[in-house]
Protein backbone atom coordinates (compact mmCIF):
# COMPACT_ATOMS: atom_id res chain seq x y z
CA UNK A 1 0.00 0.00 0.00
CA UNK A 2 2.12 3.26 -1.27
CA UNK A 3 -0.11 6.33 0.46
CA UNK A 4 -3.29 5.07 2.53
CA UNK A 5 -5.66 7.66 3.28
CA UNK A 6 -6.42 7.51 7.10
CA UNK A 7 -8.63 8.96 9.67
CA UNK A 8 -6.60 9.72 13.44
CA UNK A 9 -9.11 10.63 15.70
CA UNK A 10 -8.03 11.67 19.47
CA UNK A 11 -11.36 12.83 21.99
CA UNK A 12 -10.79 15.56 24.44
CA UNK A 13 -12.70 15.84 27.47
CA UNK A 14 -14.97 18.79 25.60
CA UNK A 15 -13.04 19.01 22.29
CA UNK A 16 -12.57 16.16 19.45
CA UNK A 17 -9.63 16.53 17.71
CA UNK A 18 -8.94 14.54 14.24
CA UNK A 19 -7.02 14.70 11.18
CA UNK A 20 -6.83 12.94 7.63
CA UNK A 21 -3.83 11.73 6.30
CA UNK A 22 -2.49 11.27 3.05
CA UNK A 23 0.17 8.84 3.91
CA UNK A 24 2.17 10.29 6.27
CA UNK A 25 0.93 13.99 5.34
CA UNK A 26 -1.62 15.50 7.28
CA UNK A 27 -4.41 16.76 4.36
CA UNK A 28 -7.27 18.30 6.91
CA UNK A 29 -6.61 18.96 10.37
CA UNK A 30 -9.57 19.97 12.93
CA UNK A 31 -10.36 20.71 16.78
CA UNK A 32 -13.93 20.53 17.13
CA UNK A 33 -15.67 22.09 20.63
CA UNK A 34 -18.43 21.13 22.09
CA UNK A 35 -20.45 23.00 24.52
CA UNK A 36 -20.12 21.48 27.97
CA UNK A 37 -23.82 21.59 28.22
CA UNK A 38 -24.20 19.71 25.34
CA UNK A 39 -21.59 17.13 25.90
CA UNK A 40 -22.53 16.99 29.72
CA UNK A 41 -26.14 15.89 29.13
CA UNK A 42 -25.09 12.37 28.99
CA UNK A 43 -24.68 9.95 30.93
CA UNK A 44 -21.43 8.49 30.35
CA UNK A 45 -18.67 9.09 27.92
CA UNK A 46 -19.45 6.63 26.03
CA UNK A 47 -22.77 7.89 25.60
CA UNK A 48 -21.08 10.59 23.55
CA UNK A 49 -20.08 8.74 20.62
CA UNK A 50 -23.14 9.16 18.12
CA UNK A 51 -23.34 12.99 19.31
CA UNK A 52 -19.11 13.10 18.62
CA UNK A 53 -19.08 10.78 15.07
CA UNK A 54 -21.84 12.96 13.39
CA UNK A 55 -19.57 16.36 14.27
CA UNK A 56 -16.77 14.41 12.48
CA UNK A 57 -18.58 13.10 9.50
CA UNK A 58 -20.29 16.39 9.04
CA UNK A 59 -17.26 18.15 8.98
CA UNK A 60 -15.38 15.96 6.46
CA UNK A 61 -18.15 15.90 4.02
CA UNK A 62 -18.27 19.98 4.56
CA UNK A 63 -14.77 19.92 3.23
CA UNK A 64 -15.94 17.26 0.60
CA UNK A 65 -13.83 14.68 1.75
CA UNK A 66 -15.41 11.13 1.25
CA UNK A 67 -15.66 8.63 3.82
CA UNK A 68 -15.79 5.48 1.36
CA UNK A 69 -12.45 6.22 0.18
CA UNK A 70 -10.70 5.54 3.50
CA UNK A 71 -8.06 2.74 4.30
CA UNK A 72 -7.92 2.64 7.90
CA UNK A 73 -9.20 4.75 11.34
CA UNK A 74 -7.01 4.75 14.33
CA UNK A 75 -8.41 6.31 17.59
CA UNK A 76 -6.42 7.22 20.91
CA UNK A 77 -6.11 4.42 22.64
CA UNK A 78 -8.45 4.65 26.61
CA UNK A 79 -8.79 3.22 30.16
CA UNK A 80 -8.19 -0.36 28.84
CA UNK A 81 -6.05 -3.13 31.11
CA UNK A 82 -2.45 -3.29 31.10
CA UNK A 83 -1.24 -3.90 27.84
CA UNK A 84 2.32 -3.86 26.22
CA UNK A 85 3.40 -1.38 23.69
CA UNK A 86 2.34 -1.13 20.22
CA UNK A 87 -0.53 -1.11 17.76
CA UNK A 88 -3.64 -2.93 18.65
CA UNK A 89 -6.76 -3.94 16.18
CA UNK A 90 -9.80 -2.55 17.78
CA UNK A 91 -12.49 -5.48 18.19
CA UNK A 92 -15.87 -6.60 20.10
CA UNK A 93 -14.07 -7.20 23.23
CA UNK A 94 -12.10 -3.94 23.01
CA UNK A 95 -15.27 -1.78 22.71
CA UNK A 96 -17.17 -3.68 25.00
CA UNK A 97 -14.69 -2.90 28.16
CA UNK A 98 -14.31 0.70 27.00
CA UNK A 99 -18.49 1.41 26.71
CA UNK A 100 -19.05 -0.78 30.23
CA UNK A 101 -15.87 1.59 31.73
CA UNK A 102 -14.52 -1.07 33.09
CA UNK A 103 -11.34 0.09 33.96
CA UNK A 104 -12.11 3.79 34.13
CA UNK A 105 -14.24 6.45 32.46
CA UNK A 106 -12.17 9.04 30.36
CA UNK A 107 -13.18 11.08 27.15
CA UNK A 108 -10.09 9.00 25.48
CA UNK A 109 -12.40 5.90 25.94
CA UNK A 110 -14.22 7.74 22.97
CA UNK A 111 -10.98 6.89 20.71
CA UNK A 112 -11.23 3.35 20.02
CA UNK A 113 -15.57 3.54 19.70
CA UNK A 114 -15.50 5.90 17.33
CA UNK A 115 -12.76 4.27 14.93
CA UNK A 116 -14.19 0.98 14.88
CA UNK A 117 -18.44 2.66 14.78
CA UNK A 118 -16.66 4.25 11.44
CA UNK A 119 -14.52 1.62 10.46
CA UNK A 120 -16.83 -1.17 10.64
CA UNK A 121 -19.64 0.87 8.33
CA UNK A 122 -17.09 0.76 5.61
CA UNK A 123 -15.43 -2.62 5.85
CA UNK A 124 -11.72 -1.02 6.95
CA UNK A 125 -9.53 -1.71 9.80
CA UNK A 126 -9.61 0.38 13.44
CA UNK A 127 -6.41 0.50 15.96
CA UNK A 128 -5.48 2.35 18.63
CA UNK A 129 -1.95 2.84 19.47
CA UNK A 130 0.04 2.89 22.69
CA UNK A 131 -2.69 3.36 25.34
CA UNK A 132 -2.47 5.17 28.55
CA UNK A 133 -2.26 1.89 30.00
CA UNK A 134 0.99 0.27 28.19
CA UNK A 135 2.43 -1.61 31.29
CA UNK A 136 6.26 -2.47 30.37
CA UNK A 137 7.90 -2.22 34.42
CA UNK A 138 10.40 -5.02 34.97
CA UNK A 139 9.23 -6.72 38.06
CA UNK A 140 11.82 -5.06 40.55
CA UNK A 141 10.02 -1.93 39.03
CA UNK A 142 6.74 -2.39 40.75
CA UNK A 143 7.77 -2.43 44.13
CA UNK A 144 6.54 0.26 46.47
CA UNK A 145 7.81 -0.83 50.38
CA UNK A 146 4.79 -1.86 51.20
CA UNK A 147 3.12 -4.66 49.43
CA UNK A 148 -0.39 -2.73 49.13
CA UNK A 149 0.84 -0.35 47.18
CA UNK A 150 2.02 -1.82 44.03
CA UNK A 151 3.42 1.01 41.51
CA UNK A 152 1.97 0.99 38.45
CA UNK A 153 2.51 2.14 35.09
CA UNK A 154 0.46 5.26 34.06
CA UNK A 155 2.25 7.08 31.44
CA UNK A 156 1.96 9.30 28.65
CA UNK A 157 2.74 6.39 26.25
CA UNK A 158 1.90 7.41 22.82
CA UNK A 159 3.90 10.63 22.61
CA UNK A 160 6.80 8.81 24.37
CA UNK A 161 7.74 6.00 21.67
CA UNK A 162 6.40 8.23 19.19
CA UNK A 163 9.70 10.14 20.21
CA UNK A 164 11.99 7.77 20.67
CA UNK A 165 11.05 6.58 17.06
CA UNK A 166 12.13 9.70 15.91
CA UNK A 167 15.32 10.24 17.47
CA UNK A 168 16.27 6.44 17.21
CA UNK A 169 15.83 6.71 13.29
CA UNK A 170 17.93 9.85 13.55
CA UNK A 171 20.59 7.73 15.04
CA UNK A 172 19.80 5.06 12.50
CA UNK A 173 19.38 2.43 14.99
CA UNK A 174 15.99 0.25 15.20
CA UNK A 175 13.78 1.42 18.42
CA UNK A 176 14.01 -2.02 19.35
CA UNK A 177 18.26 -1.51 19.91
CA UNK A 178 17.78 1.80 21.67
CA UNK A 179 17.52 3.01 24.88
CA UNK A 180 16.57 6.51 26.15
CA UNK A 181 15.16 8.03 29.53
CA UNK A 182 12.13 10.11 27.65
CA UNK A 183 10.53 13.24 30.02
CA UNK A 184 7.39 14.27 28.69
CA UNK A 185 6.81 17.43 30.51
CA UNK A 186 2.90 18.46 30.15
CA UNK A 187 -0.10 19.41 32.86
CA UNK A 188 1.48 16.08 34.52
CA UNK A 189 4.74 13.97 33.83
CA UNK A 190 6.16 10.86 33.07
CA UNK A 191 10.04 10.43 33.08
CA UNK A 192 10.43 6.93 31.48
CA UNK A 193 13.35 4.37 31.35
CA UNK A 194 13.15 3.24 27.56
CA UNK A 195 15.61 0.09 27.64
CA UNK A 196 15.71 -1.55 23.76
CA UNK A 197 12.30 -0.11 23.07
CA UNK A 198 10.28 -1.32 26.29
CA UNK A 199 9.23 1.01 29.34
CA UNK A 200 11.09 -0.87 31.83
CA UNK A 201 10.15 2.03 34.86
CA UNK A 202 7.77 5.06 34.39
CA UNK A 203 6.67 7.51 36.96
CA UNK A 204 2.88 7.33 37.51
CA UNK A 205 2.05 10.93 36.28
CA UNK A 206 -1.11 11.06 39.16
CA UNK A 207 0.88 10.13 42.06
CA UNK A 208 4.74 10.09 41.60
CA UNK A 209 7.71 11.90 40.15
CA UNK A 210 8.51 15.82 39.40
CA UNK A 211 5.33 17.92 40.37
CA UNK A 212 3.80 19.45 37.58
CA UNK A 213 1.70 22.54 36.49
CA UNK A 214 -0.88 21.37 38.25
CA UNK A 215 -0.13 17.50 39.79
CA UNK A 216 1.66 17.20 43.22
CA UNK A 217 3.61 14.44 42.14
CA UNK A 218 5.55 12.53 44.88
CA UNK A 219 4.69 13.31 48.53
CA UNK A 220 6.34 12.58 51.73
CA UNK A 221 4.56 9.58 53.02
CA UNK A 222 4.00 10.35 56.28
CA UNK A 223 2.86 13.79 56.39
CA UNK A 224 0.38 12.82 53.47
CA UNK A 225 -1.18 10.12 55.67
CA UNK A 226 -1.51 13.00 58.86
CA UNK A 227 -3.10 15.22 55.91
CA UNK A 228 -5.50 12.60 54.96
CA UNK A 229 -6.86 12.12 58.88
CA UNK A 230 -6.63 15.88 59.64
CA UNK A 231 -10.76 15.98 58.88
CA UNK A 232 -9.76 19.21 56.90
CA UNK A 233 -10.42 17.56 53.36
CA UNK A 234 -12.46 14.59 52.01
CA UNK A 235 -11.40 11.66 50.33
CA UNK A 236 -12.06 13.27 46.92
CA UNK A 237 -10.99 17.03 47.88
CA UNK A 238 -7.67 15.34 48.33
CA UNK A 239 -7.59 13.23 44.83
CA UNK A 240 -8.52 16.95 43.81
CA UNK A 241 -5.29 18.85 45.66
CA UNK A 242 -3.48 15.76 43.98
CA UNK A 243 -3.96 15.54 40.43
CA UNK A 244 -5.79 19.29 39.52
CA UNK A 245 -5.22 21.69 42.14
CA UNK A 246 -1.38 20.88 43.22
CA UNK A 247 2.23 21.63 41.95
CA UNK A 248 2.65 25.17 40.17
CA UNK A 249 -1.04 26.08 40.17
CA UNK A 250 -0.86 25.35 44.15
CA UNK A 251 2.18 27.49 45.05
CA UNK A 252 1.31 30.02 42.18
CA UNK A 253 -2.47 29.97 41.67
CA UNK A 254 -1.05 29.19 37.90
CA UNK A 255 -0.49 26.76 35.53
CA UNK A 256 0.72 28.20 32.71
CA UNK A 257 4.71 28.11 31.77
CA UNK A 258 3.96 31.41 30.08
CA UNK A 259 2.49 33.28 33.11
CA UNK A 260 5.00 32.23 35.41
CA UNK A 261 7.76 33.23 32.96
CA UNK A 262 6.09 36.67 33.17
CA UNK A 263 6.25 37.11 36.45
CA UNK A 264 9.44 35.97 37.00
CA UNK A 265 10.18 38.66 34.57
CA UNK A 266 8.46 41.23 36.35
CA UNK A 267 10.20 40.35 39.68
CA UNK A 268 8.76 37.99 41.29
CA UNK A 269 10.80 35.46 43.22
CA UNK A 270 8.48 33.26 44.30
CA UNK A 271 7.61 32.16 41.12
CA UNK A 272 11.03 31.52 39.93
CA UNK A 273 11.84 29.45 43.55
CA UNK A 274 8.86 27.44 42.60
CA UNK A 275 9.76 26.73 38.83
CA UNK A 276 13.08 26.16 39.41
CA UNK A 277 11.87 23.80 41.95
CA UNK A 278 9.94 21.78 39.34
CA UNK A 279 12.85 21.51 37.13
CA UNK A 280 15.23 20.32 40.06
CA UNK A 281 12.70 17.62 40.67
CA UNK A 282 12.27 16.98 36.77
CA UNK A 283 16.21 16.70 36.58
CA UNK A 284 16.34 14.08 39.25
CA UNK A 285 14.03 12.24 38.08
CA UNK A 286 15.87 12.14 34.76
CA UNK A 287 19.18 11.15 36.73
CA UNK A 288 16.91 8.15 38.93
CA UNK A 289 15.99 6.49 35.46
CA UNK A 290 19.36 6.73 33.81
CA UNK A 291 20.55 4.85 36.90
CA UNK A 292 17.51 2.38 36.02
CA UNK A 293 19.63 2.08 32.62
CA UNK A 294 22.64 1.59 34.21
CA UNK A 295 23.92 4.75 32.32
CA UNK A 296 23.87 2.72 29.48
CA UNK A 297 21.76 4.84 26.83
CA UNK A 298 21.38 6.69 23.24
CA UNK A 299 20.24 9.86 24.65
CA UNK A 300 17.39 11.63 26.60
CA UNK A 301 14.56 13.26 25.29
CA UNK A 302 12.51 16.30 26.48
CA UNK A 303 9.26 16.08 24.63
CA UNK A 304 5.43 17.50 25.55
CA UNK A 305 4.30 21.42 26.00
CA UNK A 306 6.66 22.75 28.62
CA UNK A 307 9.85 21.73 26.54
CA UNK A 308 8.74 25.04 24.37
CA UNK A 309 9.82 26.94 27.09
CA UNK A 310 13.37 28.01 26.54
CA UNK A 311 13.92 28.61 30.43
CA UNK A 312 12.52 25.09 31.49
CA UNK A 313 15.10 23.47 28.95
CA UNK A 314 18.02 25.47 29.37
CA UNK A 315 17.94 25.24 33.45
CA UNK A 316 16.83 21.39 32.79
CA UNK A 317 20.14 21.38 30.14
CA UNK A 318 22.49 22.42 32.86
CA UNK A 319 21.78 19.84 35.17
CA UNK A 320 20.96 16.34 32.86
CA UNK A 321 23.76 17.56 29.87
CA UNK A 322 26.38 15.87 31.45
CA UNK A 323 24.38 12.25 31.64
CA UNK A 324 23.68 12.28 27.62
CA UNK A 325 23.09 13.94 24.42
CA UNK A 326 19.76 15.61 24.85
CA UNK A 327 17.02 16.28 22.16
CA UNK A 328 14.40 18.31 22.53
CA UNK A 329 11.16 17.66 20.73
CA UNK A 330 8.40 20.01 22.33
CA UNK A 331 4.65 19.22 22.02
CA UNK A 332 2.84 16.09 21.79
CA UNK A 333 2.01 15.23 18.26
CA UNK A 334 -0.69 12.63 18.81
CA UNK A 335 -2.29 12.67 16.03
CA UNK A 336 0.45 12.53 14.23
CA UNK A 337 1.80 9.49 16.65
CA UNK A 338 -1.48 7.57 16.04
CA UNK A 339 -1.08 8.13 11.91
CA UNK A 340 2.08 6.58 12.26
CA UNK A 341 1.77 3.84 14.11
CA UNK A 342 -1.01 2.54 11.86
CA UNK A 343 1.93 3.18 8.61
CA UNK A 344 4.36 0.97 10.47
CA UNK A 345 1.15 -1.80 10.81
CA UNK A 346 0.36 -1.18 7.24
CA UNK A 347 3.95 -1.02 5.48
CA UNK A 348 4.82 -4.16 7.73
CA UNK A 349 7.36 -2.49 9.93
CA UNK A 350 5.69 -3.52 13.13
CA UNK A 351 3.21 -6.72 13.84
CA UNK A 352 -0.77 -5.72 14.85
CA UNK A 353 -1.65 -6.91 17.98
CA UNK A 354 -4.98 -8.31 19.33
CA UNK A 355 -6.82 -7.62 22.22
CA UNK A 356 -8.41 -9.64 25.00
CA UNK A 357 -10.66 -9.09 27.73
CA UNK A 358 -10.02 -10.50 31.16
CA UNK A 359 -11.98 -11.86 33.24
CA UNK A 360 -11.30 -9.55 36.67
CA UNK A 361 -12.19 -5.99 35.98
CA UNK A 362 -10.82 -3.59 38.63
CA UNK A 363 -10.64 0.44 37.96
CA UNK A 364 -7.74 1.90 37.05
CA UNK A 365 -7.19 5.48 39.58
CA UNK A 366 -7.31 8.39 37.71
Amino acid sequence: MGNPLLLAIDPGSTSTKFALYLGEQAIHVEQLHHPEPQIFQYPSVAAQADYRLQAIVQNLLSHGFFLDRLDAVVGRGGFLHSVHSGVYRVNEAMVRDLQLARYGEHASNLGAILAYTLADKFHIPAYIVDPIVVDEMADVARLSGIPELQRKSYVHALNVRAVSYLVAQRLNKPLTESSFVVAHLGSGISVVAMKDGRMVDVNNANSEGPFAPERAGGLPAYELVKLCYSGHFSEQELLEKITKKGGLYAYLGAKDIREIEQRMAAGDSLAETVLSGMVYQIAKEIGAMATALEGRMDGIILTGGMAYSEWVVQHLLQKISFLAPVSVIPGERELDALAQGILRVLHGKEQEQSYTAVESAIPLSI
